[in-house]
């Protein structure tokens, strides 16, 4: 028996429903951003042997709760810029997000990644949406030769929109953690079934550094996870390589 809406049951606004459909289509992984071409440094611990099957769950959900907070807490700043409470878009502190995420991350190979996939982010929303701020932020990015990361872009992009903060930044938790599965599918005896396990008892864990990250501001926050940062360090030494980073 087909199920019915219950009549007067809670439906989304025109406007919160656009929002909505917004959101799925930039934290989609068939994004063109180039996502799939970059492990982060996993592929160079899988060759370690450093990095197996059994360890992977855990593994993402210490990454979820050190590098992931810190992409939450720099997604969420660059959401509050975007000047969703009627205050002009303040570029000194667009481009100071930008330069302190980098500082966060040791690892050069990192850094371009992250900015890689930054920009194309930046380049994929403009070529859909009509979003001239958006559009001065990349230009004065640009100008000051600052790189411009994934997530400080996606939570730019997400503010400019209209799409809820709280929901930009799971979004981009979920998004940053299936594109590590599925880089895992490709380096580890993992099938589909397996990977979407893996993905949906992460869940939890992206709640849970969502709400740490609302407290904590980019003066604070900090992360440890120097294994990862030594893999992503030696990996262009890799005899043969999967991945650009």
């Amino acid at each position: 028996m087909p199920l019915e809406p219950e009549p007067g049951g809670p439906e989304l606004e025109e406007g919160a429903s656009l929002a909505l459909l917004r959101l799925l289509h930039l934290a989609d992984s068939a994004l063109p951003i180039g996502a799939l071409a970059h492990s982060f440094g996993l592929e160079t611990l899988v060759d370690a042997e450093l990095l197996t099957v059994p360890g992977l769950p855990e593994f993402l959900r210490g990454y979820l709760e050190e590098a992931g907070m810190v992409d939450a807490v720099f997604c969420r700043e660059a959401f509050r810029l975007a000047g969703c409470d009627g205050t002009a878009f303040r570029v000194e502190h667009w481009l100071e997000i930008n330069d302190r995420l980098g500082a966060l991350r040791p690892a050069r190979e990192s850094r371009a990644g992250s900015a890689a996939l930054g920009q194309n982010f930046i380049a994929a929303v403009l070529a859909v949406a009509d979003c001239s701020p958006l559009r001065q932020a990349a230009e004065a990015a640009r100008r000051a030769r600052t790189l411009v990361y994934h997530s400080p872009a996606f939570g730019l992009a997400a503010g400019m929109l209209g799409i809820n903060e709280e929901c930009a930044v799971l979004a981009f938790l979920h998004q940053a953690a299936a594109s590590l599965v599925s880089a895992c599918q490709r380096l580890l005896p993992i099938g589909q079934t397996e990977a979407t396990r893996i993905l949906w008892t992460l869940k939890p864990a992206m709640s849970a550094t969502a709400t740490r990250s609302r407290e904590c501001g980019i003066d604070k926050v900090c992360s440890f996870m120097p294994l990862l940062e030594w893999g992503t360090m030696e990996h262009p030494a890799l005899l043969t390589r999967l991945f650009i980073s």
